[in-house]
């Protein structure tokens, strides 16, 4: 494991972990620094954006966490991506459901004991599975820092006690180095009380503190990039408030990692 592994995470789905995560993959790229994208996520939607089509993924980060102790699968799992050198993948593919159930500590391993140079790297995001099982646990536990991404609904907090629990649990059992880095708020609208209530709230739950800033708007062309399978950096002024949001979030991710 190094200090520059991130866990992007919520156990609910539909919050935008993925949309953050190649949010913060697409503004490194364009601050010319080099990032691996772990997807554990079977759907594969990271692998999927970044131009690698998972029925054609022929060695897996499933194959990586299923591997024998002294095989190092990485190493041929790792795809640079269609946005360019910058931004490369290890892909996910449907069959890795299976490894919900299994060791918790297999893709920390894999980290370890790969050949590849993974200081190449300025940071390694780790894409969860929306639930908290062996996937998540697997991410966590290889990862220096976990980013909880939280959309501010009712629906959207439900479960960040859990999520805190796991991320003590294996802190306690398996990642001693593991930390709770941040909680990114995303998908906020320009103007909802809802919104303001459910993120005082959250601040109450976690602390002002935790919560990074800027929050990630509520964009159409979040879902223009991702239905087009581009980073968002390259809509250029269609985009100017998202990237400026996920510019300063890049900023704050690399002075966490290197602090």
């Amino acid at each position: 494991m190094t200090d520059r592994t991130v866990a992007v995470l919520n156990q609910k789905g539909g919050v935008g972990k993925t949309t953050v995560t190649l949010g913060l993959a697409s503004a490194a790229m364009a601050a010319g620094r080099r990032v691996l994208v772990v997807d554990l996520d079977p759907q594969g939607s990271s692998t999927w954006v970044l131009g690698v089509d998972p029925s054609d993924v022929e060695v897996s980060v499933g194959d990586v966490l299923d591997a024998k102790p002294k095989a190092d699968l990485l190493a041929e799992a790792i795809r640079v991506s269609a946005w360019g050198d910058l931004v490369d993948v290890v892909p996910a593919r449907p069959d890795q459901q299976r490894l919900e159930d299994g060791t918790a500590t297999r893709l920390a391993k894999a980290l370890q004991k790969t050949s590849v140079d993974l200081t190449q790297y300025e940071v390694i995001l780790i894409d969860c599975p929306p639930s908290l099982g062996n996937l998540t646990v697997n991410g966590l536990a290889a990862a220096r820092h976990a980013l909880v991404v939280i959309e501010p609904s009712a629906l959207g907090l439900r479960g960040i006690g859990g999520v805190a629990d796991t991320i003590d649990d294996i802190w306690d059992l398996h990642n001693p180095d593991l930390e709770l880095s941040g909680v990114l708020l995303n998908r906020v609208p320009a103007v909802s009380s809802e919104a303001e209530r459910r993120i005082d709230e959250l601040t109450r739950i976690v602390g002002s503190s935790a919560i990074w800033e800027p929050s990630i708007p509520q964009r159409v062309v979040f879902n223009q990039a991702v239905g087009e399978r581009r980073p968002i950096h390259s809509y250029g002024s269609r985009a100017a408030e998202p990237i400026e949001v996920f510019d300063r979030l890049w900023g704050r991710l690399r002075r966490t990692v290197h602090a």
